[in-house]
């Protein structure tokens, strides 16, 4: 590479839980550049999430966490091409980018359901996942899948 290594900038914590982590995940769930607006869907979602569960459960914030770590994937297959194939290789990913996939699976299959707000459409994705089903949760198995099912050719790595 030519240039430097851009800098990561520092996130600052959301205001209600003071977590980096939900600043992260309001910013990919924000459109159009509307953060408060995402922080009160958001929000929004976790008080739904607080009304279905049950009496002696965790928190809210501990139940969107437990669903993230679950919806993160371990490795994914990326292509290679080696003597004139196409080979999919099993990888090993990244921290950071296991949460971002997560973050992002979580949001894409959020918006797919049919529900009538996006917080209520959140706040069913993320109870969900936590509970290890849902599409978000079918996509990290899938992968898993894909990469297990390619691991003949892990001897190609890069």
């Amino acid at each position: 590479m030519r240039k430097t290594k851009a800098k990561k900038r520092p996130l600052l914590p959301d205001p209600k839980f003071n977590d980096q982590l939900v600043t992260r995940f309001v910013n990919n769930l924000m459109y159009d550049g509307k953060k408060s607006i995402a922080f009160k869907i958001f929000y929004d979602a976790l008080e739904i999430v607080e009304t279905k569960k049950g009496e002696n459960e965790k928190s809210s914030l501990e139940i969107w966490k437990d669903a993230l770590t679950n919806v993160m994937p371990h490795v994914e297959v990326r292509s290679r091409r080696i003597g004139g194939a196409n080979f999919q290789i099993p990888m090993p990913i990244r921290a950071d980018r296991k949460i971002s996939m997560a973050m992002k699976w979580l949001i894409k299959y959020s918006k797919a359901r049919n529900d009538k707000s996006m917080a209520q459409k959140l706040a069913s994705e993320v109870i969900a996942a936590a509970k290890e089903e849902g599409a978000a949760y079918k996509k990290k198995t899938d992968t898993h899948r894909m990469a297990e099912a390619n691991k003949a050719f892990s001897h190609f790595k890069f």
